[in-house]
């Protein structure tokens, strides 16, 4: 593995764990109806758990109401409890073959709450790009240890790693802090 192979691998990793950080944040609701919000709701059905959005066709028609149309309209109890029992804090309503998910507007103690699970998630987030970094300045090491690389080559490499992991934990503010501002827009 040469040091070029180690940092392709620490982008690609990175790269993840920002994507995932951008699709968690994008579940966190604000004030307005979007269909993100149930991405990490899963229903049982058929004697197995499968995700809302394979079970249902999902519509935001309104900027504070979600349809949810079950392809079976038998999965719509299954359906309902699971929205239940997720922590969004939004009561279901169905008529027999569409639930509709009213978006109540966001208390401000709701909102902090969700900026403190925004702030929780980035937290999470850069603890995962630090290990990558720790992951990607160890096999370094083995190069260096094997005798593969000179001792400047091992320092360079480290800086780049380091600058790499910098700017990763700068996109993954400028996420937080983004998301942080527009729950707290009125």
């Amino acid at each position: 593995m040469t040091i070029q192979d180690i940092l392709k691998e620490a982008t690609a990793r990175m790269e993840t764990t920002l994507e995932d950080a951008r699709r968690r944040f994008s579940s966190i609701r604000t004030g307005r109806a979007s269909v993100n919000l149930l991405d990490g709701i899963q229903v049982e059905s058929y004697g197995t758990v499968m995700p809302l959005n394979q079970l249902a066709n999902i519509s935001a028609p309104e900027a504070a109401l979600i349809t949810i149309q079950p392809w079976d309209t038998s999965l719509l109890g299954a359906i309902e409890r699971a929205i239940q029992s997720s922590d969004l804090g939004i009561t279901p309503s169905n008529d027999g073959k569409i639930i509709r998910l009213p978006i109540p507007p966001l208390t401000e103690e709701r909102r902090k709450q969700l900026a403190r699970t925004v702030r929780d998630t980035a937290e999470e987030h850069r603890a995962g790009l630090r290990n990558i970094r720790r992951d990607a300045n160890e096999e370094v090491k083995k190069l260096l240890k094997e005798k593969l690389i000179s001792e400047d080559e091992h320092k360079v490499a480290l800086e780049q790693i380091q600058k790499q992991t910098d700017a990763f934990t700068q996109k993954l503010n400028d996420l937080a802090k983004a998301k942080e501002e527009e729950l707290m827009r009125v």
